[in-house]
């Protein structure tokens, strides 16, 4: 997959994820089986507008050339999806939330292999470069 056709992927989770922490996030809340409070749904709502930047970032970038910059997005996305990943394995294994968030840790899995798939690519391309 390219860069390209991933950064777009990207955007669109991460634009209906924003979406939906900031209007139906009681919804996305409670889809991993967790009581929607206010004081949850505040930080849903505050979460909401992180994946709407995100969700630009991806889509604007979608098009730049191979280059530091493209690397950086590339290796702060595996970071990003990394952890996002362990966390949501990890409060399913403590018990915490519902098998809802395994169908989250899944995607972000999957995004993750993605990004690192790429890095290795290109990598191999910069190396033919040189």
């Amino acid at each position: 997959m390219s860069f390209k056709n991933i950064a777009i992927v990207t955007a669109i989770i991460t634009f209906v994820l924003g979406i939906g922490y900031l209007i139906f996030g009681s919804v996305i809340i409670g889809r991993w089986q967790i009581e929607p409070t206010e004081n949850v749904l505040l930080l849903g709502r505050r979460m909401g507008s992180f994946y709407l930047g995100l969700s630009v970032i991806f889509f604007l970038s979608r098009s730049i050339p191979l280059s530091e910059a493209r690397r950086a997005l590339t290796i702060g996305a595996v970071v990003m999806l990394s952890i996002l990943t362990f966390l949501s394995i990890y409060e399913y294994i403590a018990d915490r939330v519902g098998s809802g968030i395994l169908v989250s840790a899944a995607i972000e899995l999957l995004l993750a292999l993605g990004y690192v798939r790429l890095l290795i690519v290109e990598r191999k391309s910069i190396i033919k470069v040189s």
